[in-house]
């Protein structure tokens, strides 16, 4: 009996043991299977500038590959607003990747006035660091000045730095700020005499021989060539008359006018910068982009990669011609075919169905307002050096003190504390009697003090975005709301374009979602700019960026 009941206890054991290692060897399966689940790559694009009518605007020459794809595959969130002022290339590609907005990245503008050393400094320049690749300072550039971490830089830290990050733009703020603080590299293109992709030392101390393979097959010489429109130029019924007075062209050329010898006019207009004001600056991105995925051997392992690339020869186009121009129409429809070749390499190369891509601007922008006043819109210019020097006689005839105001810088007014403490002025007297002046601005709409707008709860309106976009430590101690389609003067503002307001034509801007576990669909629902950055995230199952106040789209994810 004895023997019996050991019998069947070391066979019941026998049959436990085994049913448990089959459960453990399923259970290593399915976390084998959510771990290859994983999209291999994600693509995060920017395309710098655009609207979002520009999807249906110009939706009917598009072929099917590209931004059509896109649609047709994957999510489009048609209501899509940037949630925060000022609206420039630099915070929008920082918003973009860290999930929240300049009151806690602290990139409040491309430049900016520092109140520390009374002086302008650009978002990423860092002279602690050398430039690779040129002889130039263009490479001393990092990603010091963005206080929190991007979705790139979690991706890093949960695969133990195995997942690469690499960041491209033809601007350095492009690809420097998406690819974050532990990215393995990121590549800007410098123009001039050399059309060469750099870097700074920041990532590395020579560039990788792909890198150098690139620079030396002359492909940028290549794009120096003729533009003219993609299709007959009549079938471009989409934007204005080729010939107008609302766009500014290139040097040398006396109309605005397709066709463009790119070769011939490089000489008066910097040689191979004149190809970021192409759609050829766009070709010339997406082949670096493709040298890149195959020189780092992207999306090739179990460890998620990340590659940021900004198409940034929209803006440059925009703000030489306007929204309304023949030139930036053709730029969209060749960076449709940019996107389908692109596209169809990520297919080949790491896998239908293996990568994921989003695609959304860091800015929209308006007409310019001496078109819109053509057809009796309202818009206009203010000369904020005029206003300036304004405001200091103002307060040099009611305080005796010279310089007061120190800089407007990015619509904010800076004002001299050091002379205002030293000569007894009440700090709040001298803000009262700037915001009391602005206000008899036709151009100008609102204007508050710093204060005002970092302490107070707005919960919606101009105010609430104006509240995100300002960092108590790097912004200014008024902020100016500008009405509609106003720009600051300058010689660079009279045609073609600028941006940076609250206003829908800045904040609008597509957002796309397509490829592996993303959904197919589309909805109004309106979303932010900071719901990126978690929402790629939470589809990574990684942390989300330090700073993140945006919210996970959980209705995009399969």
């Amino acid at each position: 009996m004895k023997n019996i009941f050991t019998l069947i206890l070391t066979a019941s054991l026998f049959f436990s043991c085994g049913s448990q290692e089959k459960m453990i060897e399923k259970k290593e399966e399915t976390i084998q299977e959510k771990s290859d689940s994983k999209p291999k790559l994600i693509v995060g694009i920017v395309v710098d500038q655009m609207r979002y009518d520009y999807l249906t605007r110009f939706e009917a020459k598009f072929g099917e590959g590209g931004f059509k794809r896109m649609i047709r595959e994957g999510f489009n969130c048609k209501n899509n607003h940037f949630n925060y002022i000022p609206t420039k290339t630099a915070a929008g590609h920082a918003s973009i990747y860290t999930g929240t907005t300049p009151r806690y990245h602290g990139i409040i503008g491309n430049s900016w006035f520092d109140k520390t050393i009374n002086e302008s400094v650009y978002c990423v320049r860092d002279n602690s660091y050398e430039s690779v690749g040129t002889a130039s300072t263009d490479g001393q550039m990092s990603p010091h000045r963005m206080t929190t971490t991007t979705f790139s830089d979690e991706n890093r830290l949960f695969t133990q730095m195995q997942g690469k990050t690499i960041g491209i733009s033809i601007k350095d703020r492009g690809a420097v700020l998406p690819a974050g603080h532990s990215a393995n590299a990121a590549y800007w293109f410098r123009g001039k005499d050399e059309g060469a992709w750099i870097s700074s030392t920041f990532y590395m101390n020579a560039l990788p021989k792909w890198v150098n393979d690139f620079n030396a097959s002359n492909i940028s010489s290549d794009y120096l060539k003729e533009w003219n429109t993609l299709y007959p130029i009549e079938t471009y019924t989409e934007s204005g008359n080729d010939l107008n007075n609302f766009e500014d062209g290139f040097k040398s050329k006396t109309t605005a006018t397709f066709p463009y010898d790119l070769k011939v006019l490089s000489k008066d207009n910097g040689g191979y910068d004149i190809l970021k004001s192409t759609p050829y600056g766009n070709s010339l991105t997406t082949d670096f982009a493709i040298a890149a995925i195959e020189g780092e051997q992207l999306g090739k392992d179990n460890h998620t990669d990340v590659l940021t690339v900004s198409f940034s020869s929209t803006d440059y186009v925009g703000h030489n011609f306007g929204v309304n121009a023949k030139e930036t129409h053709d730029t969209y429809l060749r960076l449709d075919k940019d996107l389908e070749r692109f596209f169809n390499y990520l297919d080949s190369y790491v896998g239908e169905g293996e990568y994921t891509v989003f695609l959304t601007a860091d800015h929209g922008a308006p007409y310019v307002p001496a078109f819109l006043n053509s057809h009796r819109i309202p818009g206009g210019l203010l000369d904020f050096n005029t206003l300036k020097a304004d405001l200091n006689e103002l307060l040099l005839s009611k305080f005796n003190t010279n310089d007061l105001v120190l800089k407007i810088s990015n619509e904010q007014v800076f004002l001299n504390h050091e002379a205002i403490t030293s000569n007894n002025i009440e700090l709040a007297d001298v803000e009262n009697t700037i915001i009391n002046k602005l206000l008899d601005y036709e151009m100008v709409n609102k204007a508050f003090k710093g204060g005002i707008v970092n302490n107070s709860a707005f919960q919606d309106g101009v105010e609430l975005l104006l509240k995100n976009g300002y960092n108590q430590k790097r912004s200014g101690d008024i902020v100016i709301v500008m009405e509609s389609s106003v720009f600051s003067d300058g010689p660079w503002n009279k045609k073609g374009t600028d941006h940076g307001s609250g206003y829908v034509y800045d904040t609008h801007v597509p957002l796309l979602f397509f490829g592996a576990g993303i959904k197919q669909g589309e909805t109004y629902k309106k979303t932010v700019i900071t719901d990126i950055a978690p929402t790629i995230s939470a589809l990574l199952g990684i942390s989300f960026p330090n700073g993140t106040t945006g919210n996970v789209l959980g209705f995009i994810i399969d």
